[in-house]
């Protein structure tokens, strides 16, 4: 049966309700994100209370996008959270985004160089709590979201436009340590780094799982050998603490890996393969 705001025969919501479910939904995960992630950075250094902290916040998270997504928008199901999907779509996620980043660094190791030192191992519990809540948060406002609905009204390649620009953007709010110019680089190459990367995942399933996965491991490795994450360098424990060396626009400089051409050029071939099975398999929409 479907409800008074429902399309009689579609059960899809009528129109004056779908004109308002993307800023309500937005806006209500914005919140949501925003308060899960200062939760988790707050209690970042406490190891293992932040570890389950984070699992806990990203978990409540999906919570919230599954019964608002039904809820304002009238969905009888969730199929981009099918929990069939989820341990798959999760580890291939997780190998996709570990993958990219060992490229990444290959490629600084040939044609510049690293060089690695102790780390704290009993901090990097808290962050791996951090990067679970990162990656959920994220993934579903960027992609559960803005991407999926902007997909309906204008097609795929425009959505996916949309989704990895507003994803670079967000990411202008890097520490001060960077300066403008680096900030403004590093915004950039995240939209041809991540944005692309992490909405061809979630193209290629059409689930959040794999896109999660994804960011997740990426972020995890990038902090787990030690150097800057999206311009913060001081904020995460890693189990070791790597300096590379070589050109600024090969590494990144003080951004970090994902704003070297290193990092920009691993993501865009393992998007471009995705992407790629994503066409054979006929997901891509036209408006």
């Amino acid at each position: 049966m479907t409800s008074p705001a429902d399309d009689t025969t579609t059960g899809r919501p009528a129109p004056w309700s779908r004109r308002w479910r993307f800023p309500l939904l937005l806006a209500a995960m914005l919140v949501v994100m925003v308060v899960a992630q200062q939760l988790t950075v707050a209690l970042n250094g406490f190891s293992v209370v932040d570890l389950v902290v984070g699992v806990a916040v990203g978990g409540a998270t999906l919570f919230c996008y599954a019964r608002l997504s039904k809820l304002v928008e009238h969905r009888r199901s969730v199929p981009e959270l099918a929990r069939d999907r989820a341990l798959p779509g999760l580890l291939g996620g997780i190998a996709v985004g570990a993958g990219a980043f060992l490229a990444t660094m290959l490629i600084i190791l040939v044609f510049g160089g690293w060089q690695v030192t102790e780390g704290d191992s009993w901090k990097f519990l808290a962050t791996l709590g951090v990067m679970a809540c990162v990656a959920v948060t994220e993934e579903v406002v960027f992609r559960g979201v803005l991407f999926r609905i902007a997909e309906e009204r204008f097609g795929t390649w425009p959505a996916l436009a949309i989704s990895a620009v507003l994803f670079g953007a967000v990411h202008l709010a890097g520490t001060s340590e960077t300066g403008t110019g680096a900030m403004l680089w590093g915004a950039t190459a995240i939209v041809l780094q991540g944005g692309i990367l992490l909405t061809a995942a979630y193209i290629a399933t059409r689930a959040l799982w794999m896109p999660i996965g994804v960011h997740f491991a990426w972020n995890v490795a990038e902090a787990g050998v030690g150097t800057a994450v999206s311009g913060k360098s001081s904020e995460f424990g890693g189990l070791v603490h790597t300096a590379l060396s070589g050109p600024p626009a090969l590494t990144g400089g003080s951004f970090g890996p994902e704003a070297g051409v290193a990092g920009i050029l691993s993501c865009l071939v393992a998007a471009a393969f995705l992407l790629r099975s994503a066409i054979r398999n006929g997901r891509i929409t036209a408006r």
